[in-house]
């Protein structure tokens, strides 16, 4: 009688070892179908924030989002999920003259997916350190 119920201890011990280790894959808030969603929410605030310039500067931008990509990273418990958005930004500026001048050029941001916060963090990169000549 104390061996059949001290295997079936240790099976229950093993079984919540194992189902504790399986609820952040099984939870379907973490799955790739519920994150990525989110972070196109965020692109497209993104972009709505970046097209807001003030017409009196005589400046207007539109921001193209070129790609929301999501990808896994195995092994991290807090950071399941890295995100990149990417976007093709063009500008268009009147000059004094009269004549508009355009530019054009790829703004990316970098995010993970914190699963404690249930969100997307954006991630800061500093940028290059220039040449020396």
């Amino acid at each position: 009688m104390k061996q059949t119920v001290m295997k079936l201890t240790l099976a229950a011990a093993a079984l919540a070892l194992l189902f504790s280790g399986c609820i952040k894959s099984l939870d379907p808030r973490l799955r790739r179908e519920a994150v990525l969603p989110l972070l196109q929410k965020e692109a497209e605030s993104l972009k709505q924030d970046g097209e807001k310039v003030d017409p009196n500067l005589g400046v207007s931008s539109t921001w193209n989002i070129e790609a929301v990509e999501v990808k896994e990273q195995p092994g991290n418990d807090t950071n399941l999920w890295a995100g990149t958005i990417r976007f093709k930004i063009e500008s268009r500026m009147r000059e004094v003259d009269g004549s508009v001048v355009t530019q054009s050029f790829d703004k990316r941001f970098e995010y993970v997916y914190n699963a404690t916060l249930r969100r997307w963090i954006i991630q800061y990169t500093p940028p290059a350190p220039a040449k020396k000549s």
